[in-house]
């Protein structure tokens, strides 16, 4: 008997504990090297791990819902042994000895199938279906991500967040822990709101000049770099040029420190199956729009497959949130810590404003900082966010940088 060790990844200082997902292979099967095994959940990403050599899959140490921290032994594998012809069911491996009665509370895992994408299988089991009730349109019958959004949790004979009648009148509620990028967030965001005088100042664009411009070029500029041209790339760079002119806006507090970073790491909220997640582009005062708008695509790709990596989750001088995507006329957005001010998009809509004593529409949008008032004064924040106002109205200063 030859057994390796399959041991979680190594995960970054700023994570201690992570969470297993679902089992791919049970005890008795067969796997190859580098056949990914289980995901590991963060309260960043969802790692892969992959088997570290070929075999059969003697042991599971951890069992799905297990907490885990780096390096931990997970599963053994006897490099030597050849698979049975019926492979035995698995038994359930303890998920937290040390605590039966939270075990036992705690909703069952979702059927395990190794016939849905990393994605999809994520999206089913928070609704609670088997990936073996859906049927799948990929290659081979694969339940693709689009698959699992259209799935009807009906599909699944008995989920782990079952409806539970309550009172009299049958009316039903449901109860499902948070995934931990969700209890992650949540902790984050009290942690901002506590911890940060958060304050928020508000003023309005007018985008026509570079609707104008986006319009003159869009068909030139996706000819030229095989991306579309946005908008965001455009606030990304007006968010940049003000964060140059008020460093303090770029800053963080340490303590009783305040730091002044000479680089610009600009957070990008993207929607995830997971939840939302903030990928750092890195050295933004140095990427041009067809850059940006790519890092930002691939962004939004990897996210929905849940393959960003930690690096690219981690650190950010500056944040930006566009809730418009989603139709938000107004927001005050919360601090991502230990940044100390993070930008709001919202929607642009055609509105009535006064130009030269006239009444003329003109596609507005309202832009909102939010800041923290421990180091940022109100006079900084308001310069900061008409310094992006201006560059948004004439985009020809972004490409001069005056």
């Amino acid at each position: 008997m030859a057994i390796t060790e399959v041991l979680v990844p190594q995960l970054s200082e700023s994570i201690s504990e992570a969470t297993l997902l679902n089992w791919k292979k049970q005890p008795g099967e067969a796997v190859e090297a580098d056949e990914i095994l289980i995901e590991v959940e963060t309260d960043k990403v969802v790692l892969e791990v992959p088997a570290p050599a070929s075999g059969v899959l003697s042991e599971i140490v951890k069992g799905d819902g297990s907490t885990v921290t780096s390096g931990e032994v997970l599963a053994r594998i006897d490099t030597a042994a050849k698979a049975a012809a019926a492979a035995p069911k698995a038994e359930a491996a303890p998920a937290a000895a040390a605590a039966p009665a939270a075990a036992a509370a705690a909703p069952a895992p979702a059927a395990k199938s190794s016939a849905a994408s990393p994605a999809a299988g994520k999206i089913l089991s928070e609704k609670g279906i088997d990936p073996a009730t859906v049927e799948g349109t990929g290659r081979a019958g694969r339940v693709t991500k689009g698959d699992a959004l259209n799935a009807s949790a009906a599909a699944a004979p008995a989920t782990p967040a079952a409806p539970v009648p309550v009172g009299l009148d049958g009316r039903p509620e449901q109860r499902v822990p948070m995934s931990r990028l969700r209890a992650r967030v949540a902790e984050r965001l009290i942690q901002s709101q506590t911890e940060n005088a958060i304050l928020t100042t508000f003023n309005e664009v007018n985008m026509q000049a570079i609707m104008d411009l986006r319009k003159k070029y869009k068909e030139a500029f996706e000819k030229e770099h095989g991306v579309k041209l946005g908008f965001t790339s455009f606030f990304v760079k007006a968010a940049v040029a003000a964060l140059k002119r008020y460093p303090v806006v770029n800053a963080s507090v340490d303590g009783k420190d305040i730091i002044y970073h000479g680089y610009f790491d600009i957070g990008v909220a993207v929607g995830s199956p997971r939840g939302l997640v903030v990928p750092i582009l890195r050295n933004a005062d140095q990427l041009s729009l067809a850059d940006i708008e790519k890092q930002i695509a691939d962004f939004g790709r990897r996210a929905q497959d849940g393959k960003l990596t930690l690096d690219e989750l981690t650190g950010g001088t500056f944040s930006i949130s566009n809730g418009g995507v989603f139709g938000s006329m107004l927001s005050t957005p919360i601090i991502n810590p230990p940044q100390s001010a993070i930008l709001g998009i919202h929607a642009t809509k055609d509105r009535p404003v006064a130009e030269n004593g006239q009444v003329v529409i003109r596609p507005m949008n309202y832009l909102a900082l939010s800041y923290d008032h421990r180091i940022i004064d109100g006079r900084e924040a308001v310069l900061a966010l008409v310094a992006m106002k201006e560059a948004l109205e004439d985009p020809q200063r972004l490409l001069l940088s005056v």
